[in-house]
């Protein structure tokens, strides 16, 4: 069996976990088995009916009060006990923040290896094969696992999601009884940014902002390409994010957020390896840089050689023409 772990944010399960569960149950087929999911939370089983069109044949809903907030110390208790009582051969997570925090410490209770941010899974002699980029995106890695279960998590926006996956399914309850001296920590308060609904990871389309920005009003001109361009979000440089321009969430790079959008733009940014590292598996890439020497024209798909802020006005009237079109 598959088990693939299912992300909850604002009461509802993230796509990215969908796109988890819809490889989860590509590699099932393939290892004739199924694909179980698992929700953790207080008042989530609701939730559990949208996982079977994505290829789940069971929902797991493990309900206790202390859920009700993400906490790594709780939710690592409870998967390590389910899986303890289930013995899922392979437990998929996706690389999203909680997903980056939470499979490790579950790796770690039950003394098995993890493959982290997985671009590409396959089966080979009835095991899990997954390959990841290595040294900040240089080189990929193909590797299997020696210990089960196999755990991996998935890079968001890169796996498809299961267009026809079946209506129903069993759905179990489970009551999850953690002492709460045990939860050595729990969220008390979460502070969002104003009007931000999109994460950079989940976006279809990226654009970014580097320290060619020149000032945090400036990061005002990419949200208004973002409130244009459906399905979009601002993404950042570290050096913007360090000079407080933009808030850290929406920092792109090796130290920041991986994303794999279907168009990522990037506006004064000079491609540091770091960055490259955090987005070079856009699938197309546009960079405006006055610098015709800057590394981000090593990866870009187009490029601009010419100051952002003549080139974002026209910009904006073409995407506001040809999106009204």
């Amino acid at each position: 069996m598959i088990l693939v772990f299912i992300e909850i944010r604002d009461g509802k399960a993230k796509k990215s976990s969908f796109e988890a569960l819809s490889e989860g149950k590509r590699r099932a087929d393939d290892l004739n088995t199924e694909a179980h999911a698992v929700l953790i939370g207080h008042g989530v089983e609701g939730l559990a009916s949208e996982l079977f069109s994505y290829g789940a044949s069971k929902v797991y809903v493990l309900e206790n009060s202390l859920f009700a907030h993400y906490s790594a110390s709780s939710y690592s208790q409870a998967l390590h006990s389910l899986t303890e009582e289930e013995k899922p051969e392979i437990i998929l997570f996706s690389a999203t923040s909680m997903g980056k925090d939470l499979a490790p410490r579950l790796a770690a209770k039950l003394g098995v290896s993890l493959a982290s941010e997985c671009t590409v899974t396959s089966t080979k002699e009835g095991k899990l094969e997954v390959t990841r980029p290595i040294f900040a995106g240089k080189a990929l890695a193909t590797v299997t696992f020696k210990s089960s279960p196999q755990i991996a998590s998935l890079r968001p926006n890169v796996f498809p999601l299961l267009e026809d996956g079946a209506k129903d399914g069993e759905v179990v309850k489970k009551e999850v009884v953690i002492p709460e001296d045990q939860v050595k920590g729990r969220v008390e308060e979460t502070l969002r940014e104003e009007g931000v609904e999109l994460d950079v990871t989940e976006a279809d389309v990226v654009i970014s902002g580097g320290r060619g920005m020149k000032g945090q009003e400036n990061f005002d001109l990419l949200k208004e390409l973002t409130s244009i361009v459906p399905h979009s979000a601002v993404g950042a440089s570290r050096s913007a994010v360090d000079a407080e321009w933009i808030d850290h969430q929406h920092q792109v790079g090796q130290t920041g957020k991986t994303v794999s959008p279907n168009l990522y733009m990037a506006f004064g940014i000079s491609g540091a390896i770091q960055h490259l590292a955090g987005m070079s598996s856009s699938k197309f890439i546009v960079a405006v840089n006055k610098d015709p020497e800057a590394s981000i024209f090593k990866v870009a798909d187009f490029g601009i050689v010419g100051d952002l802020f003549q080139v974002i006005p026209l910009l904006k009237e073409e995407l506001k023409k040809a999106l009204s079109e």
